[in-house]
């Protein structure tokens, strides 16, 4: 974060690398910053350093082992940081292979989302990409079948196959998923609201369905005859 509309000399100098390297810069007035720093001298810039270094696309699929299915956990702007640390320990607890984040309006791997995992963030790689629709679509022709959680579903989650190659796509409370990504999603789910609330925690709405894609993958498991514990 920078201080000021205008920026002039080392400002000015600091935000012309930052955008080369295309690390996302944001102006704010100058008692934002204050108020992220307290009483410590800022000099007219904030950097947020993550938590966790990022891995890419193709490392998570890199680690899936050859008896497995690839299971990644999409997130579309999921702003709020505590949201991100207890999703991020569902996806280690219901054995996602890794988590996708966008770069710009998201949450970034931070001390509070370290927190908020209870320690998960250490075992989940997270990828965080510059375009969610494109590498929706490289992921697709990786094989993976993508779901996307929407109140328009066609399908109840529990109705839907789970159990191969997947990417379950949530998106942020009250926006919901983004035009784009809605589009790139293989099917759309929901899940039943029978009270007079009409939506879950983004958080609370991983968690279910993480843990239908572990239901039917241990059934298919048992199915075949192989045991999973």
């Amino acid at each position: 974060m920078i201080a000021g509309d205008v920026l002039t000399g080392p400002l000015q100098e600091i935000f012309t690398t930052a955008r080369d390297k295309k690390i996302p810069v944001q102006k704010v007035d100058r008692r934002r910053l204050e108020q992220l720093v307290s009483n410590a001298a800022h000099q007219g810039v904030v950097a947020f350093l993550a938590a966790k270094e990022y891995v890419g696309i193709e490392d998570i699929l890199a680690s899936v082992r050859v008896d497995e299915e690839p299971f990644l956990i999409i997130l579309d702007e999921i702003s709020d940081p505590h949201n991100l640390g207890a999703i991020l320990r569902t996806a280690d607890a219901a054995g996602a292979h890794g988590v996708v984040i966008p770069r710009r309006r998201s949450a970034p791997l931070t001390p509070t989302v370290a927190k908020s995992s209870a320690g998960a963030i250490e075992y989940v790689q997270v990828a965080r990409v510059t375009n969610l629709p494109q590498t929706i679509d490289q992921l697709k022709k990786r094989g993976l079948w993508i779901i996307g959680a929407a109140p328009d579903g066609a399908e109840l989650y529990w109705e839907s196959r789970l159990d191969g190659p997947i990417g379950v796509v949530i998106g942020a409370e009250g926006k919901g998923l983004g035009r784009l990504v809605k589009e790139r999603c293989d099917n759309l789910v929901h899940l039943p609201m029978l009270g007079q609330v009409n939506s879950l925690n983004a958080s609370v709405a991983t968690a279910v369905l993480a843990y239908e894609v572990l239901r039917q993958r241990r059934k298919a498991f048992i199915d075949e005859g192989v045991s999973c514990s």
